[in-house]
């Protein structure tokens, strides 16, 4: 995948896991698709550690569900840091 394809494959899953986690309206364009980007990774790291394994680098169902797994982690820590912030 080309860093293109980086961008639209993680806002498309940043975008899903916001709406999922229900803060879609707080979380702009550019958000989704760090979140999305970064959920991807955290998301392979997670099914690595539960033994599931296999790097894929594509557009596909389990490659879009693992990145919409790890964005809504990231979303579910980063809401924890900022409310013990408050």
């Amino acid at each position: 995948m080309g860093p293109i394809s980086w961008i639209i494959f993680g806002a498309l899953a940043g975008w899903v896991a916001s709406l999922l986690v229900g803060i879609e309206e707080r979380q702009g364009c550019l958000m989704n698709i760090i979140i999305g980007i970064l959920g991807a990774f955290v998301g392979g790291l997670i099914m690595d550690l539960l033994g599931f394994g296999g790097t894929n680098f594509g557009w596909d169902v389990r490659s879009f569900g693992v990145a919409v797994l790890g964005a809504i982690v990231l979303l579910a820590i980063t809401g924890q840091i900022r409310q013990r912030r408050r």
